[in-house]
């Protein structure tokens, strides 16, 4: 439904006031570059750009010694009601939610890297945007330094996109990079990344994927032009992964990482978040440690790769800037970024109907005409294999009982997810069939 076009504010004529809400690791380094460089700021917008308060829980708590604790302050509605710009990076819902909006409602411009907040509820700070006639900016909301989110609304706003990967967690990355690497098991691997200030001490939201989802929300509503939620986006973190599933997945020619996968097809659009393998040739297989990607695939200009650090002070401050660089020179002369755009409407499909391809490993009886069992049962659910492989069989206890094991390897072809899981279902009921070890998708084949 479209809105009724609301005039501009009027160009601004004096120094831009900025309020900061939080003053985080990401807080303290927009601040800092704020006040640093002020000058060269100024230069680019047009006119001074003067960061007039810090918005905090805690006035009293200890802080960077770049912050000037005279900016500091707890009543953060006093605050947005006295600025041109707001920069929100206080994260959480509430009370982030209630100050955009008191902020947008007040004729302020926006900025904010909350991807929680904007895949539960971002249409409605979107709406509200639109009818104030002011701004709202989020490129740190999804990976970090990487500029994605101005690209994707942006630069293909003429194209096609349909589909988009992203390595946008980059606590999952590192670990999975390290399970691959070292051999570390999974347990050990968050350990690490927790010592070196990957993981936050608790690290649920970036292993079970919720961090990853909500990023996956908001590319698929910004790629296909369509209302995506976290409520719409299928999560399955890493928490299943094991050391024996990276190391099988270098034999078979993959790296696992977390994707945040977007798709557009012929019935509609879906948004997962879930491990995969994706082959060593593809350029997602080729990012390490902490780092960030994502890969988009266009109609026009076909291939797009995105990469750099998703995560940290100083990066994230970086994407954070860019916006408030763009908002305020819409201030100073006049003007309005891009809105939200939904005019595509898709249907947002639900999981079962995604696209993509599993590799089953699987422990079976080791003699004549099981693969053929297997291959058989596939068929019947409209599911061909693409290979197999089969290690050396393994000896029955002292040999003397019935015949030793035979591990398989099978991967499928494209097959929707409903199709495939129900094959492995009907797989692990098979009488030669003694375990099913692993189920991963494959992605970016």
């Amino acid at each position: 439904m479209s809105t009724p076009a609301v005039p501009s504010r009027p160009p601004s004529t004096g120094a831009l006031r900025v309020a900061l809400l939080g003053c985080g690791v990401v807080g303290t380094q927009v601040a800092r570059v704020l006040t640093l460089h002020a000058d060269a700021i100024a230069a680019r917008v047009g006119a001074p750009v003067e960061l007039v308060g810090i918005a905090v829980r805690d006035a009293g708590a200890p802080r960077d010694p770049a912050i000037d604790r005279a900016l500091l302050t707890q009543d953060a509605e006093a605050l947005v009601d006295a600025a041109d710009i707001v920069v929100e990076v206080m994260g959480g819902t509430e009370p982030a939610r209630s100050l955009l909006l008191r902020a947008i409602e007040g004729g302020a411009a926006v900025v904010t890297a909350n991807k929680a907040l904007l895949a539960t509820d971002g249409p409605t700070l979107y709406s509200a945007a639109d009818a104030a006639g002011v701004d709202i900016y989020f490129e740190a909301a999804v990976a970090g330094a990487i500029p994605i989110v101005r690209p994707v609304r942006e630069s293909l706003a003429g194209d096609h996109v349909r589909k988009v990967l992203g390595i946008v967690n980059g606590t999952t990355n590192y670990v999975l990079d390290q399970m691959a690497t070292t051999g570390l098991g999974l347990d050990e691997a968050v350990a690490q990344a927790q010592e070196l200030g990957y993981a936050e001490a608790d690290p649920t939201a970036d292993v079970e994927g919720h961090d990853a989802a909500a990023k996956a929300a908001i590319l698929a509503s910004l790629a296909f032009h369509t209302r995506v939620s976290l409520d719409d986006v299928a999560c399955e973190g890493i928490t299943g992964i094991t050391a024996d599933d990276v190391a099988w997945a270098a034999q078979t020619g993959h790296a696992v990482k977390l994707l945040a996968i977007a798709e557009r097809t012929a019935e509609g659009v879906s948004a997962r978040v879930h491990p995969a393998l994706v082959p060593l040739d593809h350029p997602l297989a080729g990012v390490r440690g902490a780092f960030n990607a994502v890969f988009v695939e266009s109609e026009l200009a076909g291939d797009l790769m995105f990469y750099g650090q998703g995560a940290g002070g100083a990066p994230t401050a970086s994407a954070v800037m860019g916006d408030v660089v763009s908002a305020a020179r819409h201030r100073v002369l006049g003007g309005k970024g891009p809105q939200e755009s939904t005019y595509a409407d898709l249907p947002v499909l639900p999981p079962s109907a995604a696209l993509t391809r599993y590799q089953v490993r699987l422990v079976v009886a080791d003699r004549p005409g099981v693969l053929a069992q297997v291959a058989h049962l596939l068929a019947d659910h409209q599911v061909s294999i693409e290979a197999v492989r089969q290690a050396p069989a393994t000896p029955a206890g002292d040999g003397s009982g019935p015949a030793g094991v035979a591990h398989l390897v099978i991967t499928t072809h494209s097959a929707t997810e409903a199709a495939l899981a129900a094959t492995v279902e009907a797989v692990a009921a098979l009488e030669p069939v003694h375990e099913i070890t692993s189920v991963l998708r494959v992605e970016g084949a």
